[in-house]
C-alpha cells in the first residue's frame, strides 16, 4: 500500500469514526429533547390539575359567600 492509499484509507476510518460520534451526540440530542419533552407535559398536566382545584375552591367559597348573604335564593 503506497503513502497515498493510506492516507486516503485513514481519512476514511477517521470520516466513520466522526460519523459515528456525531450519530451517538444527535442520539444523546434526541433522547434529552423527548426527556424535557415528557417533563413539560408532566408539568403542565400539574399546574391543568392545581388550577381546576383552585376554581373549584373559588366557587365553594361564591357559593358559601352567596349561601350567607341570601343570594343563592
Amino acid at each position: 500500500m503506497d503513502n497515498s492509499q493510506n492516507l486516503s484509507y485513514q481519512a476514511g476510518q477517521a470520516k466513520g469514526q466522526a460519523q459515528e460520534k456525531v450519530n451517538q451526540m444527535m442520539d444523546k440530542a434526541t433522547n434529552a429533547a423527548q426527556s424535557a419533552k415528557e417533563s413539560l407535559q408532566e408539568a403542565a398536566q400539574q399546574v391543568q390539575a392545581a388550577a381546576q382545584q383552585v376554581q373549584a375552591k373559588a366557587q365553594g367559597a361564591t357559593d358559601a359567600v352567596k349561601n350567607a348573604t341570601g343570594l343563592n335564593k
